[in-house]
Formats: structure tokens, sequence, C-alpha cells
């Protein structure tokens, strides 16, 4: 044992994951607990009982990257798009709770941290975190360090309006990102699919029920090769292209990197993703090539760099 090792716990709106690292990323223990997403008084004890299963007597920090909006300072998050929970004291609860350090961060800035230091774009100074599962999250790194912007809420990106009077959002917008390029868009493509093309592989898997249409099962009649899912893959690909191309405009970054479920659907949205960038990023004849590739951390990633900002940010 290093006799230094952290906690980090990962958040969402269907589960809660906490693992222990030591300082090299390496996993010591892991446990996954469901999230109470509509309860927000359940919401402390299941984070605790969540940390509590893999905490022992190395541990010298916790840190905990939850979605939605942080206030990193205060260690409260101050609402999410897809919970109920608002104005959750997590670090203060914590830290009372198990007398250690704790650091509150975005899921997605920590995301990028570990990827950044353990994971895809590990050398990068400037990288471009994505996160597409439900929603879309981001966070990113800027000379090494991440921006957190004045507020330390940088890298909502997912709540960009791409599409005016577009789907409602949890965050209360119409046509933000994350609902047309998204998990959430492919299961609502494929939704759809299953009444309006009832000989697709689709509806077929679905068993001819709209609502087993997940993002998962898409992906699968896509990879049978089914025309009606690798146009969904392709369409959500594309919106997903165009959005990492403006981003890229702003930040200009070495590399960015897409990770979260649905990156699972590998070339079928890697192939169109990145030729919708090449063909809308500015300067794409003059611009140095930005890598566009899959996360390398898979679910752990939030809750490796959770743990590496509280390991960083802990005295000693």
């Amino acid at each position: 044992m290093s006799g230094r090792e952290a906690l980090g716990v990962d958040i969402g709106g269907t589960k809660i994951a906490a693992l222990r690292i030591s300082p090299a990323g390496e996993i010591r223990a892991s446990t996954v607990v469901p999230s109470p997403a509509t309860d927000q008084e359940a919401a402390l004890p299941a984070i605790e009982a969540a940390a509590a299963a893999v905490l022992d007597d190395d541990v010298v920090a916790i840190g905990v990257g939850m979605a939605g909006l942080v206030d990193v300072r205060s260690g409260v998050l101050l609402s999410t798009p897809n919970l109920v929970w608002r104005d959750l004291p997590l670090a203060a609860a914590l830290g009372e709770r198990f007398g250690l350090p704790v650091t509150v961060d975005n899921d997605a800035t920590a995301a990028a941290w570990a990827e950044s230091r353990l994971g895809a774009s590990r050398g990068h100074d400037d990288s471009l975190f994505v996160g597409v599962g439900t929603g879309i999250g981001g966070g990113i790194v800027a000379g090494g360090r991440l921006l957190r912007g004045a507020h330390g809420l940088a890298g909502e990106i997912g709540h960009m309006i791409v599409e005016p009077g577009g789907p409602l959002c949890g965050c209360g917008n119409r046509g933000c990102w994350e609902q047309v390029a998204s998990g959430l868009a492919i299961s609502r493509a494929g939704e759809r699919a299953v009444t309006e093309e009832p000989g697709s592989a689709i509806a077929r898997l679905a068993g001819g029920d709209p609502s087993r249409a997940t993002g998962e099962l898409v992906t699968e009649a896509a990879r049978e090769g089914d025309d009606v899912a690798v146009a969904i893959l392709g369409e959500v690909a594309r919106r997903l292209g165009e959005g990492v191309a403006g981003l890229v405009n702003v930040l200009d970054p070495d590399i960015v990197v897409i990770g979260g479920g649905v990156g699972e659907a590998g070339d079928l949205l890697f192939g169109p993703l990145r030729e919708a960038f090449r063909a809308t990023v500015e300067g794409v004849d003059v611009r140095p090539e930005v890598p566009i590739t899959p996360a390398q951390l898979g679910n752990d990633a939030g809750a490796i760099g959770a743990a590496l900002l509280a390991l960083q940010a802990a005295p000693g």
C-alpha cells in the first residue's frame, strides 16, 4: 500500500460509483450502488454508503464528480438537469461524516482530468473531453491545467442551444446540443423507428415495444447492418461532429477525447463524426490536425479523476 490513497465518487442519474485509488491511479477497491435520482433526502445517505464501502485507513482525501453545476469553492451541488437534487452540500456532509478533506467537481471535468493524466489525452497540455451518455458533459484542460472559469462552472458544453425550439431539455431550455447529439437522441429516434419502421432490426430487437429501443439496442441493430439504425447513429454523429468543430474553433485543443456510453458504437459513430468535423471546422486546410479519439478509462474516468483531484489538493 502507498499509505496515501484517495477515494473517488462518481454520481450520476442511475448509479453512484465509488473507488479507491493509489497516486498512480491503480484501483484498489470499487463499488456501485443505485442512485436515488428522484429523492434528495436519500442522496447523501446513498453517497456515504458507497464511500464507506471502499474506504480504509490509507485514504487521505475524498473527491466527488457530480453531473451538473457545482460550486467548487464550497463543494455544493447547485443544480443538475437530470436529477431533482438542488443545493446539496456534498463537501460539508462527507467531510463531517468521514473526517477527511473533500473536493467536489463536475463529473465530466473530473473525467477530463483523468484522461489527461492517465488516459487518451496524456501528454497533451490542451485537450477537450466530451462525455456523451444520456446527455453531454465537457471538461477542458488548457496549458496543463483544468479550465474552470470565473465561477468554476466552465465546461457545460451540452447546453449550448443548437436547435432553437427543439426538444425540451432537463435544464429548462429547448434544443440544447445534448438533446440532438447524445444517447437520449439515439433512443428517441429508436423509439420512433419501432413505430415508423416496423421491418427494421430495431423494431425486431425491441419486440415492437418503443420503450425498449435504447441507445444500446440501436447500436446492436447498426452492428447487424440495419440501415435505419446506421442512419440514426450517423445523424447523431453528424450533430456531434458539428458541435465539436465549434468547440475546436473556440478552444484550439491538441486533441478531442470522446467518452461516455455512446462512444462504444465505435466506427459507426466516429467515422461520420470525424467527417462532419472536417466539413465544418474553420480552416480545415490550414489548421493542424486535431485527433478525435475514444476515451481510454471507460466508466471509471469520473471517479478516477475526482480521486486524483482530491489527492492533489490534500495537505501533505
